[in-house]
């Protein structure tokens, strides 16, 4: 448990962002309405970048993320910039004696990950791994509805997303974005959320590429097969080689099958399927912060620990080193390796 002491002797907690992209200004918003925090400064890619927020959103602008961390007019450092970055900003936030909050992957490294949780502990710091997905319409409705299919035999998740042409940014880079099951966490960490231990992993993938940093296409697969028996297929693309948009999960059990097709749900039983209401997305991000906020203030237990996203990195790793190798790795094995 960190130490709540110094939170709770202020009225409000000075923040310091990283980035200045789509999830920042989502977090920057909600800490500006939420009268527990005060957004104090940012650092983003680019100096033009950095002023422009700064500019918009009233604080000041910093020339870079190792200038962020070290000022004693921050309690939280947020991170939402380029998954490369991840571990070590929060390492040096953590050193630095600050709240890390972190856009997930919480690193691309498990073993960096296994020390960051480590060092927060040690610090007694708050370190929470955003997992916006948990808190969505669609994992709500999932939920809900699971019971009523009996005993899950087989899950398909499948997000596919053409762009023709592929834009040359951080996420169709190699080295920025990570391995396409690290960089989008999300779509494992859904299946362990609701399944649980993972017993083996299968994964193939390839990118479509005109030179080494940037690609202009990937297709990821993995199969995953939960202790339960249950047998998962993973479908990630994105890019110029994709021609039809994706973003399906199925779900199939004994008595029954739920089926999420983009915003529509539905409850498939023998002679009747009914629709599922799905929530819409808007608003999560400043669910998310204010769940932090009562962390902070309260005490109140948030929605996900650094460990269970650490979990889902594992499962992650594995299917990267499944997919450079064409093997099968048995999770016991590999985390008895780390």
């Amino acid at each position: 448990m960190y130490n709540l002491g110094a939170a709770l002797e202020k009225a409000t907690v000075r923040v310091g962002l990283v980035g200045t992209g789509y999830a920042a200004k989502f977090r920057a918003e909600a800490l500006l309405y939420d009268e527990r925090s005060q957004l104090i400064a940012v650092v983003g890619h680019t100096a033009e970048k950095t002023e422009a927020f700064a500019r918009e959103y009233q604080i000041e602008a910093l020339s870079s993320w190792q200038e962020l961390v070290e000022r004693e007019d921050i309690d939280l450092v947020v991170v939402s910039t380029i998954n490369r970055d991840h571990g070590a900003i929060a390492r040096a936030a953590l050193t630095n004696d600050k709240h890390v909050v972190i856009e997930y992957p919480l690193s691309l490294d498990v073993v960096e990950a296994e020390e960051l949780i480590a060092l927060a502990k040690a610090q007694q710091k708050l370190l929470h791994v955003e997992h916006l997905e948990l808190l969505g319409g669609l994992h709500q409705a999932l939920k809900q509805n699971l019971a009523k299919i009996g005993e899950v035999f087989y899950v398909r998740y499948s997000t596919i997303n053409p762009q023709n042409p592929a834009p040359r940014k951080w996420t169709y880079n190699h080295e920025l974005f990570g391995f396409p099951l690290i960089g989008a966490l999300s779509r494992l960490h859904r299946l362990t959320d609701l399944f649980g231990k993972v017993f083996t992993v299968n994964c193939h993938q390839r990118y479509w590429e005109i030179e080494a940093e940037y690609y202009q296409s990937c297709f990821c697969t993995s199969q995953i097969c939960f202790h339960s028996g249950l047998l998962a297929q993973v479908v990630y693309g994105k890019g110029e080689s994709l021609w039809q948009s994706e973003r399906k999960f199925e779900v199939h059990g004994e008595k029954g099958g739920l089926i999420f097709d983009g915003d529509a749900g539905l409850f498939i039983q023998p002679g009747e399927t009914t629709p599922i209401e799905v929530a819409p997305r808007r608003g999560l991000f400043a669910k998310d912060t204010t769940m932090v906020l009562d962390r902070l203030f309260d005490g109140t237990p948030l929605y996900v620990t650094p460990e269970e996203s650490l979990y889902t990195l594992k499962v992650a790793d594995a299917a990267q080193r499944a997919a450079q190798t064409g093997l099968t790795m048995f999770m016991k094995d590999t985390l008895d390796k780390i």
